[in-house]
């Protein structure tokens, strides 16, 4: 069974870069068919998706936020990485990462990371 854990800071500072890091277990980020997507949820909205990092390589991103954010994997830790720029309170959600072999239906799912931005 593929697991998922997202690591990063819980607060970051309005301007300042986020960046987050996916752990996989129990599967390689490099299996043949396989999506490796960032999701977030803000408080009193729905699921938004981010990005996605295809198994060889390729990056797809929403088009809202392809101007902040990029995308990066290590394949020797099996770990993907979101990063977003210039933050805003805005940004402020819950992040989960994910994976599934149709881009926006994942089929595992990280338990999600809070990151507030605050000064």
């Amino acid at each position: 069974q593929v697991q998922l854990q997202e690591s990063g800071p819980g607060l970051v500072k309005p301007s300042q870069t986020l960046s987050l890091t996916c752990t996989v277990s129990g599967g390689s980020i490099t299996t043949y068919s396989y999506y490796w997507s960032w999701i977030r949820q803000s408080p009193g909205k729905g699921l938004e998706w981010m990005g996605t990092i295809y198994y060889n390589g390729n990056t797809y991103y929403s088009p809202s936020l392809k101007s902040r954010t990029s995308l990066s994997r290590d394949t020797s830790k099996d770990q993907f990485t979101l990063q977003l720029t210039s933050v805003t309170p805005e940004d402020t959600a819950v992040y989960y990462c994910g994976t599934g072999t149709r881009i926006l239906l994942l089929d595992y799912w990280g338990q999600g990371t809070q990151v507030t931005v605050s000064s």
